[in-house]
């Protein structure tokens, strides 16, 4: 390593020093890269295609395509969809063509954040990922199917990665610790557990955040006597400006718990309770709304409609303001979703409606499918010829007796009820 690459790697972040470069060293996403797994095996046998990495930030998304490329006899190149464009990778095809024809060696272009392209930027190598003079690996926090265009995902396999859980990022925050070369082994240390602990809470799922606090936290240390860095509880409240849960994790659980259940109860008094005991406590507001908007289609469901996007105003109107003045729209959601009436008919439909799909592979109506390329298609009733809504069978025959949706008796979805039930002609 020269001068220049060695000073460069020194003064860059943890979080980037300590991002894995072998697969055996990766942390999380265990869904994706277990023993058996198809995306293992493909990385191991060099065999990957086209696909697209989506999930939380630190999550382990550009890593893992960093790994790929790495552990591959195919050439990569790096892009970001900010600061690219249709120049840049007509650049990129022109080279892998050439070198695909030259020594038959492949190419991987690697785009993070490839939800910012443009359709025309997306639509610039669509042809050199279906003739693989490419291997396009993108990277996104956002739901590919939602935005990006159709014909850039069809042409890819798309992997969910999810946050990494307490565990996973502690194992990250240690390995940092005795890593000399490239963590911060060669300091000095003295690390309460506690404090490695409140980071991994505090990063909610997040490695570099975890990373990022940690080197803040040491940086920022001073040293004892002994010239040894001490971070406490205290010290890892402060580098990542949280304060510690005044909890300990069960009753944290369990005072949540009793949140959830006293929105479910509609009892308000204690539903706003709980909830000031936990931001309180420590815990992060959003937390809260997160599960208020949850119960909101869980336990009120369609007995009154409003109580979703309440909820969900309550959750965007925090996120601008924060605290203080952000818990007075959560304690009116709050409120709101715990008077309103209750149904969780919503959940068992999709519980049941779920179920249905696992157990059974049924085919299609004939009367349903797309006429456009099947002319045996026929049958189908247009249910505005008949006023809005006509007697037709829509479930397939397996499983058309099954009822997934039963509207229960309370608030607006007594009214759905009672049109379902004249639609079944067993009330006038």
């Amino acid at each position: 390593m020269d001068l220049f690459a060695y000073l460069e790697k020194k003064h860059a972040p943890l979080a980037d020093r300590m991002r894995p470069k072998k697969i055996e060293d990766f942390i999380g996403q265990t869904h994706l890269i277990s023993q058996d797994s198809l995306l293992l095996k493909a990385i191991k046998t060099d065999n990957l295609g086209s696909c697209i990495f989506f999930g939380p930030p630190g999550s382990g998304k550009s890593t893992l395509a960093g790994i790929i490329a790495s552990s591959s006899k195919a050439n990569s190149v790096y892009l970001n969809a900010v600061s690219s464009g249709v120049a840049d990778a007509k650049a990129v095809i022109s080279q892998a063509q050439a070198d695909l024809q030259q020594s038959g060696k492949r190419t991987y272009l690697i785009l993070d954040e490839c939800h910012r392209w443009s359709k025309t930027q997306s639509d610039s190598v669509l042809s050199a990922i279906e003739k693989g003079e490419i291997i396009f690996i993108g990277t996104t926090t956002e739901n590919p199917y939602v935005s990006m265009t159709n014909a850039f995902v069809s042409r890819c396999r798309i992997f969910e990665f999810y946050k990494l859980n307490e565990h996973e990022i502690l194992k990250g925050l240690e390995r940092a610790i005795i890593d000399k070369e490239n963590g911060i082994g060669y300091y000095s240390l003295e690390i309460e557990q506690g404090a490695l602990e409140h980071i991994a809470w505090v990063s909610s799922g997040d490695m570099r955040k975890a990373y990022n606090v940690l080197e803040l936290a040491i940086t920022s240390a001073e040293k004892n006597a002994q010239g040894t860095i001490v971070i406490d509880k205290k010290a890892a409240e402060q580098a990542s400006q949280k304060r510690a849960l005044s909890v300990d994790k069960d009753n944290y659980y369990d005072i949540l718990s009793a949140f959830c259940k006293s929105l479910r109860g509609s009892d308000a008094d204690a539903a706003l309770y709980y909830s000031q005991r936990l931001i309180k406590a420590g815990c992060d507001p959003m937390l809260i709304l997160r599960r208020l908007v949850v119960h909101a289609a869980e336990d009120v469901g369609l007995a009154d409609p409003q109580a979703l996007p309440i909820a969900v105003s309550a959750m965007q109107a925090f996120e601008k303001i924060g605290l203080p003045e952000g818990a007075i729209p959560l304690s009116q959601a709050i409120i709101y979703v715990s008077n309103a009436p209750k149904s969780n008919s919503v959940v068992v439909a999709l519980n049941k409606a779920t179920e249905a799909v696992e157990k059974i592979e049924a085919p299609i109506p004939l009367h349903l499918k797309d006429n456009h390329y099947n002319k045996e298609v026929q049958g189908y009733k247009y249910p505005h010829n008949f006023g809005g809504w006509v007697a037709q069978q829509y479930l397939p025959d397996a499983v058309a007796d099954q009822v997934f949706y039963k509207p229960s008796k309370n608030g607006q979805e007594a009214n759905i009820r009672i049109k379902k039930l004249i639609k079944k002609g067993e009330l006038e």
